[in-house]
């Protein structure tokens, strides 16, 4: 989208230029000049994004698959520390940890992984 950014100007440039002189040959208004603008402006967006194949829903895709997955995530990591799946598996995260957080059923007082893990996320949404 950002490649086709310098084309998208360039091509309204010389839009704006055809319109404004075709309104003034058919004695257009204002407005009739700037509806036939957006309407072949938006036609011609389109057919670059159909040439390059990069529609901007594609860009957001990535987000519409991270969301529930995180949710689905987050609700079984919750499942598992609160014991939801039998005292035996609480019994393994109480006792299971690694470096500073011995205990996985803990809230980390520390927010190393809180926020890790909220920063890993933005990264890979952003990228």
């Amino acid at each position: 989208l950002e490649n086709l950014q310098p084309e998208i100007k360039e091509r309204a440039k010389r839009l704006r230029y055809e319109v404004s002189v075709r309104g003034k040959q058919l004695g257009w208004s204002e407005k009739v000049a700037r509806f036939h603008f957006t309407k072949n402006m938006r036609r011609i967006v389109t057919e670059l994004y159909i040439r390059d194949n990069c529609h901007p829903f594609k860009a957001t895709l990535l987000v519409w698959v991270q969301i529930p997955m995180w949710v689905c995530v987050s609700l079984a990591l919750r499942n598992c520390s609160i014991g939801a799946l039998g005292s035996a598996v609480q019994e393994q995260f109480s006792s299971g940890g690694a470096l500073w957080f011995t205990d996985l059923t803990a809230p980390d007082s520390t927010w190393i992984l809180p926020v890790s893990l909220g920063l890993v996320n933005l990264l890979v949404v952003e990228v």
